[in-house]
């Protein structure tokens, strides 16, 4: 190869990149621009991120302020009656408190907390989305390109824009957690709606339903086993995204692993990757057991 380009001109060897004081101008006018913006609006978007950070810290506070054998109660009621099944019940049991008895309660309550706001706000956002897509093809094709940069970009990146906006702390990453956690909770939405029997939706409209009728009583709870497996991934990757949001302000578990790779503490990575992962499988078990149940009661509904 080399051969070969001291025989041909270096212009068709040498890719035509722009110079470097091009690319060292256009970096500084994006980059100020977004410095500007920020000084212009800071205050404002202040006010917009107040109110999660007051939820995010109430429910931190509850979580680790509560008793821990009623945090515990609480835990193994919700995944009883959301899965109805022993093992994973006593599974969870077990698991809490092997991750209380190695002194990392207070840390994976944190990472709890997070998570579930997390969870909850890609709910809230990704279904709406996901609800248009369904019902306009030429939304799907807009947002889709989105959502496909969005789940490859690499996690650190989200980092950048969003430190220079917001700052350092736990709303910043809460707010990259979602971008990064968001994309499987608007596809699956919009499959599992999309996914919906014409016949069973024909139905409905033979008995005078109206869109939104047909959307709140037909779609919804058809596609709910196909949204549940949204929620299941969009927790999954909160979880990951944990562990790269504690590199700007982000407690718990993730800053103890950021810690542990710093300072080649072996056994305390361990540890909070099990303690991580013990709340992946609950999360994983319970929501895959609801999503199996709906299944089953879509079904009877259907047929």
């Amino acid at each position: 190869m080399a051969l070969a380009c001291d025989l041909l001109p270096q212009s068709l060897c040498k890719f035509p990149s722009l110079d470097s004081g091009t690319m060292l101008a256009i970096r500084k006018t994006v980059d100020t621009g977004f410095r500007d913006f920020v000084r212009a609006y800071g205050t404002f978007i202040d006010a917009l991120t107040n109110p999660l950070q007051w939820f995010l810290n109430w429910l931190e506070g509850l979580f680790v302020g509560s008793p821990w054998i009623l945090v515990l109660a609480a835990m193994v009621a919700v995944v009883y009656f959301a899965s109805r099944d022993a093992k994973i019940t006593i599974g969870t049991a077990l698991a809490m408190l092997a991750i209380g008895v190695v002194g990392l309660w207070q840390d994976t309550m944190i990472a709890l907390s997070m998570v579930t706001v997390c969870t909850l706000i890609s709910i809230v956002v990704g279904i709406p989305i996901g609800i248009v897509m369904a019902r306009s093809d030429r939304a799907q094709g807009v947002i889709n390109p989105i959502l496909d940069v969005m789940q490859t970009m690499p996690s650190f990146v989200y980092l950048i824009p969003v430190v220079m906006i917001f700052g350092i702390g736990k709303v910043p990453g809460l707010i990259a957690v979602v971008i990064y956690a968001v994309p499987p909770m608007i596809r699956l939405t919009n499959l599992g709606i999309r996914l919906v029997d014409k016949e069973v939706l024909e139905a409905a409209d033979a008995f005078g339903s109206s869109s939104w009728q047909r959307l709140k009583n037909v779609q919804i709870p058809l596609a709910l086993p196909t949204i549940m497996a949204g929620i299941n991934q969009t927790i999954m990757m909160s979880l990951a995204m944990v562990v790269v949001a504690s590199m700007i302000g982000v407690g718990g578990l993730g800053r103890n692993v950021l810690q542990a790779i710093n300072n080649q503490f072996f056994t305390v990575g361990f540890l909070n990757g099990f303690a991580l992962v013990a709340i992946a499988i609950i999360f994983d078990r319970t929501s895959q057991a609801y999503g199996k149940r709906l299944q089953k009661h879509s079904e009877v509904i259907h047929g």
